[in-house]
């Protein structure tokens, strides 16, 4: 049996049309018909969260592995307002997140009313589309309704907000069935083999091509940008950028030196991140970055050969450098070991490691480079995508979001190592802020507290490494060993021994 609300059960029609597979639903009495709605539902399955900053991160995290909508329900109030993190890398993403937040009767907002906030408009241009769904009382009024969830669940694109007003009684669940409600299509724009060949004849006939991947992220040039310097034989003259954001403020300021950008996003949205782009074209990107591929094999560039022969003196430089016990040397023994497995990196410095050891796809919540909801996104990935997922997170992003862990459908197939330095050290990296006496405590929030409480309390299998020896045989056992639960791998490390680390890496390249 359903709801009694006319709007929620239309919701829950259209999700179901529209092909809403999974729901991240948060506790709460306003929002209760909802969930009842998507519980009730067979084909939709329904992931509790109760932090709802983590659930968004959740719902984003199941959105990357499923590549498609995922809803995220929450109550109404400030319940909301913790959305908006996830909401925002989403949007920058490119996520298609569905957030379905419950409200007040509109007669009610700022009357002095429990858990009453101006919510339509609440998570501001970080959505694609925001509809607040009428309480239909007549035809006219159903229709509306209708066709404002329609507009939000054809964008696909980015993340949208529907928002349900419920008046009082709340909790009759006497329908029996949902109604047939009209689905409206959306066909986005496709590539043509036109505009692929088209692309492809730029591209070769370029003297100095370039393609640039971004999110999910690959290993970035980096460290190859500081070996060329100032050389311009190694600018390019035409750049085709496909995927997301970067990672190196170093790689995009060396590309704005280039000829020309054309990029392919999804959206068709004017992305300048190299302050020379003359066409953007909409499509999928990877159909496009595999096409030049396929291209380059049959007919190799120079300037692309030249280019790869620098980054595999660059990568063989890094193989052969040893570090210290250190979280570089974490990383680096990691990525030997992980095989094809799903990784996400938190931001920061984790992210920056990938760069100089990941040679495959990594995920990585660059959308606004925040730290908070990293381990969120990898839980939720891990929770539908029937893979083992691995999360590499560095101390202030872990204990920023444990609440990922508070959480009773994770398996064994989470696995995270957590690199605990005691700050954020990155700063320590800052020119300049060390003359400050508040870089330690303040900015770079120096701690001493470890994970194994937080493992404990919520049945995460835990190891501690504090040697080398340690840290080799702990990696070893977060990718081999079977679990039914969670596990969890932390390397305690000196602070200023990992930025001699790293800095000794980045003095090898120059």
């Amino acid at each position: 049996m359903y709801s009694d609300k006319e709007n929620i059960n239309i919701l829950t029609a259209l999700l179901v049309k529209h092909g809403i597979r999974h729901a991240v639903v948060c506790p709460g009495s306003r929002n209760a018909p909802v969930v009842h709605n998507l519980n009730e539902c067979p084909a939709i399955a329904c992931h509790p969260v109760t932090d709802e900053r983590s659930a968004g991160f959740y719902a984003l995290g199941m959105c990357q592995a499923l590549k498609e909508p995922v809803v995220v329900c929450v109550t109404s109030g400030t319940a909301l307002l913790n959305l908006l993190p996830a909401v925002a890398e989403a949007f920058y993403q490119h996520q298609p997140l569905v957030v379905v937040s419950a409200d007040r009767p509109a007669q009610w907002i700022d009357q002095l009313d429990g858990q009453t906030l101006p919510q339509p408009d609440a998570l501001g241009r970080f959505v694609a589309r925001a509809v607040s769904l009428p309480e239909p009382a007549t035809d006219e009024e159903r229709w509306f309704c209708n066709r404002l969830v329609n507009e939000a669940l054809m964008v696909g694109h980015a993340p949208v907000h529907i928002n349900v007003p419920v008046s009082e009684p709340l909790f009759g669940f006497r329908t029996k069935e949902l109604p047939d409600e009209r689905m409206i299509e959306y066909t986005p724009a496709d590539l043509s083999t036109a505009t692929l060949n088209h692309v492809c004849r730029m591209f070769l006939h370029a003297k100095r091509p370039m393609l640039i991947a971004g999110q999910p992220l690959n290993a970035l040039m980096d460290e190859a940008v500081l070996a060329v310097q100032d050389d311009a034989s190694y600018v390019p003259d035409f750049v085709l950028y496909t995927g997301g954001s970067i990672v190196s403020k170093r790689l995009k300021h060396f590309l704005r030196k280039a000829g020309e950008t054309w990029a392919v996003n999804r959206t068709g949205e004017v992305n300048d991140t190299f302050m020379n782009l003359t066409r953007i074209i909409q499509g999928d990107g990877e159909v496009v970055a595999d096409m030049i591929r396929f291209n380059l094999e049959q007919q190799p560039h120079p300037f692309v050969r030249k280019w790869e022969e620098l980054l595999a003196r660059i990568r063989q430089q890094t193989r052969a450098y040893e570090p210290p016990f250190s979280q570089m040397a974490a990383v680096k023994y990691f990525e030997e070991r992980r095989g094809t497995a799903v990784v996400h990196y938190a931001n920061s410095m984790s992210v920056r490691l990938a760069n100089i050891y990941s040679r495959q796809p990594v995920f990585c919540n660059r959308g606004v480079n925040g730290i908070e909801g990293s381990l969120s996104t990898a839980a939720g990935f891990s929770v539908v995508s029937g893979e083992r997922v691995f999360c590499v997170i560095g101390d202030l992003s872990f204990f920023y979001d444990q609440n990922a862990l508070w959480n009773q459908h994770l398996t064994g197939s989470l696995r995270i190592l957590l690199l605990n330095n005691g700050k954020g050290a990155i700063f320590d990296m800052l020119p300049g802020l060390e003359q400050s006496p508040a870089r330690n405590p303040y900015v770079a929030a120096g701690h001493r507290t470890t994970a194994e409480g937080i493992c404990r309390q919520c049945a995460v299998g835990y190891r501690q490494a504090v040697t080398l020896e340690q840290m080799l045989q702990g990696i070893d056992w977060l990718v081999t060993t079977e679990s039914e639960h969670p596990l969890l791998l932390e390397v305690l490390t000196d602070a200023a021994a990992d930025v001699q680390a790293y800095k000794t890496w980045l003095n090898l390249s120059i």
